[in-house]
């Protein structure tokens, strides 16, 4: 029976335990000095980022960001639509991600929504999810 080896994609940058690549997010005391150890919870940080931009907010990059909150509450927005506008955003500002699942859960009685995001990381081909609530 022949053997198949998988190889395991591991970025230079997560071989270090001392040292951080960039800021986690919430921005409280401790993430500012911790900040994340791998690449993987960077891109995580860096897409809740996006998301959570509004176009026109990061200077000089005024095309930067999502205005998630405001697409989710346009009328007829489904998630076909939110999944193909992440991912254009994506393409250009966080290639290393793409958006394979968008689930969109309501509950008007409370005005509440739940989204959540999963992504792969073409990095490694791992799987992820974000959950935004608003309320």
């Amino acid at each position: 029976m022949p053997l198949i080896h998988r190889t395991k994609k591991i970025s230079p940058l997560d071989i270090s335990k001392r040292a951080t690549i960039g800021l986690a997010f919430p921005l409280n005391d401790v993430n500012m000095t911790s900040g994340t150890e791998t690449t993987r919870e960077q891109l995580k940080a860096n897409f809740f980022n996006l998301l959570m931009t509004v176009p026109g907010e990061r200077i000089n990059h005024p095309t930067y960001g999502m205005s998630l909150k405001s697409q989710v509450f346009e009328q007829g927005i489904d998630e076909v639509t939110l999944q193909e506008n992440i991912n254009t955003q994506l393409a250009f500002w966080i290639p290393e991600i793409s958006v394979t699942e968008v689930n969109i859960e309501e509950d008007r009685d409370h005005y509440k929504v739940s989204i959540t995001l999963t992504y792969s990381i073409a990095l490694d081909g791992s799987e992820d999810s974000i959950q935004i609530n608003y309320s």
